[in-house]
């Protein structure tokens, strides 16, 4: 399926621009180029057809149908929906804002909005080719729990009245209409044609494309310069071979940085082949797409400073435990 991208990188690294496959140099052109392509054909096809998708959803009708539903139901169909959405927790604050609107309990609305980022379509085809399906199911799972017991613990301790004035507004009045919809006061909602689902998937495209298309060539430039240029054993010999202290060293490492999923897909190849546990691997890559500076910042227009503190030390967490987990199983897997 990828084979088309390998030798269109390697026509363009070696015939056309001259580079020869024995140097460092030019393996890491030929990295950068190869995943590219493919990143950006993939995002391409997949965001437009999830946006078509996303465009016959009505949150109105979820919301309803979550509310005769047991509240884990809620939970799993909101981490569900995060896992087949192609962008970051930064573009889907829109989404995000959408979900509290319609008047989504905010654990539901949390359970997307952490698993999002973690896990995307994308992602999951390129660990697939990476680390193979057992890896790649262990990572799914791993990565719905989190979105799912994190919306369970903020509803726990009603991390709603942390919520931005105008977030807990909008989640107030989207309460309010659901109370108006049961006792038949509510307009009913109008459906989109296919023409319009169809433009609203263009503009998804262009819109979220725009906005990650820089990420994955930062993301994969880091990830061609540690796979063309690092030493050998170099990361391994300054994270420590499986030792305790390297996955939490791993996880405050990558909080500096940003990437979204799709971009860290390379970085993550080229840091497992640089000699790098993939439980490490796993831990610093999660912190860099969901836990770092640039995403809490954006978060922080819809979370006051105490619901963002808790949302990220329970990450910080999570992540640590997900770095260990994979270290301990790897052998088996």
């Amino acid at each position: 399926m990828f084979q088309v991208f390998t030798d269109f990188a390697s026509w363009l690294t070696y015939s056309i621009l001259g580079l020869s496959a024995d140097t460092k140099l030019g393996s890491a052109v030929h990295f950068f180029i190869e995943d590219v392509s493919k990143i950006f054909a993939l995002l391409i096809v997949l965001i437009y057809v999830i946006a078509l998708l996303r465009a016959s959803l009505n949150v109105e009708n979820v919301r309803d149908y979550l509310a005769r539903k047991h509240r884990g139901v809620g939970y799993l169909m909101g981490s569900g929906f995060g896992a087949i959405t192609p962008f970051c927790s930064c573009s889907s604050i829109p989404v995000f804002l959408g979900f509290t609107s319609a008047g989504i309990p905010l654990g539901v609305t949390m359970s997307f909005l952490l698993t999002s980022p973690l896990i995307n379509e994308v992602a999951i085809l390129l660990l697939m080719s990476l680390l193979g399906w057992k890896f790649t199911v262990l990572y799914i799972v791993i990565g719905m729990s989190v979105g799912i017991l994190g919306g369970l613990f903020l509803d726990v301790i009603k991390a709603d009245r942390w919520l931005q004035s105008f977030a807990a507004k909008a989640l107030k009045n989207g309460q309010s209409n659901f109370v108006a919809k049961t006792q038949g006061t509510a307009d009913t909602p109008k459906r989109m044609t296919t023409r319009e689902r169809h433009g609203f998937a263009k503009t998804e495209t262009f819109g979220i494309f725009s906005r990650v298309w820089k990420w994955v060539i930062i993301g994969v430039g880091l990830g061609a310069a540690l796979h063309g240029f690092v030493p050998d054993g170099w990361i391994e010999q300054h994270l420590g071979d499986k030792q305790w202290w390297s996955v939490p060293a791993a996880v405050l490492l990558g909080i500096p940085l940003y990437s979204n999923a799709t971009g860290i897909i390379p970085v993550m190849e080229s840091l497992i082949t640089n000699g790098l546990p993939i439980g490490t691997t796993l831990a610093f890559c999660m912190s860099t797409v969901a836990a770092s500076f640039p995403e809490f910042i954006l978060l922080k227009q819809v979370m006051q400073w105490r619901l963002l503190a808790i949302v990220f030390a329970m990450l910080l967490v999570a992540f640590t435990l997900v770095g260990w987990i994979f270290n301990i199983f790897t052998p088996f897997l």
